[in-house]
């Protein structure tokens, strides 16, 4: 991983808050917060934890995780890293917390070229949230989002294809963030804030 493009990560996908930055000094900084219900007070206090304010404006690049996950802690982190792209006329990348999960997987048990692999986050009464992922030289890192996370409600069958359960490492997944900031820096992507959107596979005002 290139430490030279001075990058912050947002995840907050989970009930924890992982933030990650890179550039800034000899390695990469991560850090946690379990944040739950707080994430709306405390989410820039905690930034600044690691990269004051002041420093914003060094910043090179953006990444930010966009879901699936709580409909509040996900807007939050994206409108924030929206917000700081506009503003600092920065290139911002979006990467589903799918995604992340997906490459932390692979690089513990590859599988094979061509064959899609699922992960699932079963909900309570509502079904179960999945996605798959397949290996692909051409994507970014590597691995490439197949099927973007959905909601297979009730009674919907799931594909009949290798899957795992969806768990979340905020401190891991960031670091997957941090290094796919880095291959996009290095690749010269554009990175426009404007596509960049929460993922919501559940809408927040079915009843």
């Amino acid at each position: 991983m290139t430490d030279s493009a001075p990058l912050l990560a947002l995840h907050s996908s989970s009930e924890t808050l992982g933030v990650g930055v890179q550039g800034f000094s000899a390695q990469p900084r991560l850090a946690t917060f379990p944040l739950g219900r707080q994430l709306s007070n405390d989410l820039l206090p905690c930034v600044e934890e690691l990269l004051p304010a002041e420093q914003w404006p060094q910043l090179a690049r953006l990444v930010v995780a966009t879901g699936p996950g709580g409909f509040t802690g996900t807007r939050l982190t994206v409108v924030l890293a929206r917000t700081l792209a506009q503003q600092l006329q920065i290139p911002l990348h979006g990467f589903s917390s799918f995604l992340l999960m997906a490459r932390r997987r692979w690089a513990m048990e590859p599988w094979p070229e061509g064959q899609r692999f699922w992960l699932q986050q079963p909900l309570p009464r509502r079904g179960v949230v999945a996605g798959a992922y397949a290996r692909d030289s051409q994507a970014l890192g590597g691995i490439v989002e197949a099927v973007e996370p959905r909601l297979f409600r009730p009674g919907e069958p799931l594909p009949a294809e290798p899957s795992a359960q969806a768990e979340v490492n905020a401190q891991a997944d960031v670091q997957q963030l941090l290094e796919l900031g880095s291959l996009a820096a290095a690749a010269d992507l554009a990175g426009p804030w404007q596509p960049v959107l929460p993922l919501y596979p559940t809408s927040p005002v079915e009843s």
